[in-house]
């Protein structure tokens, strides 16, 4: 069985989904265009055709040249006719004295705590970063960074058992707890758009969670997107996420919180598990306190970890990824995508959506959690080869959408589900927070 089938089945079964839906699904007649030692493109497949089967039961029209588009969606990405600047020059891999870390400070909180545990000024740059990092062996200059609020992590080989023993756990981990009391909840529509009624309530940042509920969206949930006011989005990440979705700023502990959780079918969480149990918004506080509510949730590095944030760039350093996946065996190399954070995403969406109808015919309320790590564990353990495919060219121009968003030009991936088409994203955090 091909490997992007052979994982479509398993994550059917672990999603407890109707195994008619899938039965005639069919593997791509052409490979996913995701050049990689690893099964990059079996993955980006199989994730995808899993939300498709979930929202129509049909993946046989799913096209592997847009499935590709939109893993690498901000290689699309254009506003008023420019490219922005996808990853801050403190991001990216860094020789030390004994080998090699990765850091990520695309946040100017992540920039600062870098430069502030390698003993730099404000105005210090990336040669700099580089010649700091470069006289410090990786564990120090790893626990400096983190302890000064930070994102870096060694890079590192592979490590079997560990990926054997994540493996040995669901890929996605659903679990129903019992609400007799639960109030009625909306179920998916009959008619037009799969999701139409459905609210969803998305307290999700960078990549994954937003590509789950840009993906909701897309298939006609109404997503509102909450974040916090003291943290600011950069305005292209949200563009190439944000499709179909209003979003507001509010803080999470205000009153009106609970307003919102109230009424919504379906919350997304995607900030540090710690950081959701400070704030009363951990699955089990939500699902307790709204019977019926449905939260999907994903993390960089599962609940076993609450504390520590990450990135899919940062979960490739660390899982052996990048050493796979490595040009020349001397530096580290990455996956031609964020593909764990795509496929988090889309196999959330999946979930959310198989979910929501379980939900209608057994009641309840509905748990369901991913990471980006238990993503990694899965992607390597599915089939190698020796060396990348080569790059397939296409013309990209079938492959992207059209906007104007308050006054801008933007371009951005279409949606690699079949027969739907993305609203256009609004401006960041300029919606009131309501449904």
């Amino acid at each position: 069985m091909n490997a992007g089938r052979h994982l479509l089945s398993r994550v059917w079964t672990e999603l407890g989904a109707d195994p008619r839906l899938i039965r005639d699904v069919h593997a791509a007649s052409i490979p996913v265009p995701l050049p990689s030692r690893l099964s990059t493109g079996d993955l980006a497949w199989a994730s995808v055709a899993a939300v498709v089967c979930a929202a129509q039961g049909d993946a046989a029209t799913l096209d592997p040249h847009r499935i590709a588009a939109a893993y690498r969606s901000d290689r699309f990405l254009t506003i008023d006719g420019t490219a922005p600047p996808v990853w801050s020059p403190f991001s990216g891999f860094w020789r030390t004295v004994d080998g090699w870390v990765r850091t990520h400070g695309n946040y100017a909180h992540h920039a600062a705590g870098l430069r502030s545990a390698l003993l730099l000024d404000t105005t210090a740059g990336a040669d700099q970063v580089r010649d700091a990092l470069a006289v410090r062996p990786s564990s120090v200059a790893v626990a400096a960074i983190t302890a000064a609020g930070g994102l870096a992590v060694p890079v590192l080989l592979e490590d079997p058992d560990v990926d054997a023993m994540l493996r040995s756990r669901p890929l996605l981990d659903v679990r129903r707890i019992d609400s007799p009391t639960a109030p009625p909840r909306r179920a998916a529509a009959s008619t037009g758009r799969p999701l139409d009624g459905i609210r969803v309530l998305d307290l999700t940042r960078v990549i994954a969670g937003p590509v789950c509920t840009r993906t909701l969206a897309v298939l006609g949930a109404d997503v509102l997107r909450i974040d916090p006011p003291h943290l600011p989005e950069p305005g292209w990440q949200h563009f190439d996420t944000g499709h179909g979705k209003r979003t507001a700023l509010l803080d999470a502990r205000s009153a009106h919180m609970h307003d919102l959780l109230s009424a919504a079918d379906v919350v997304v969480l995607g900030y540090r598990p710690d950081a959701l149990d400070r704030l009363g918004l951990a699955p089990g506080d939500l699902t307790e306190r709204y019977p019926g509510l449905l939260v999907a949730r994903l993390s960089a590095w599962g609940a076993e970890h609450p504390r520590r944030a990450g990135f899919d760039s940062l979960v490739q350093a660390e899982s052996g990824i990048a050493w796979i996946e490595s040009p020349d065996g001397d530096r580290p190399g990455a996956l031609p995508a964020q593909a764990l954070d795509h496929s988090a995403g889309y196999l959330l969406a999946a979930a959310v959506i198989t979910l929501i109808r379980r939900r209608a015919e057994e009641g309840g309320s509905w748990q369901v959690q991913t990471s980006l790590r238990r993503v990694a564990a899965e992607l390597l353990g599915m089939p190698r080869r020796p060396e990348p495919a080569a790059e397939v060219p296409f013309d990209p121009a079938h492959h992207v959408a059209h906007f104007d968003v308050a006054g801008q030009t933007l371009v951005t991936a279409a949606p690699a589900i079949p027969g739907f088409d993305f609203a256009a994203p609004r401006p960041w955090g300029e919606d009131q927070p309501r449904w």
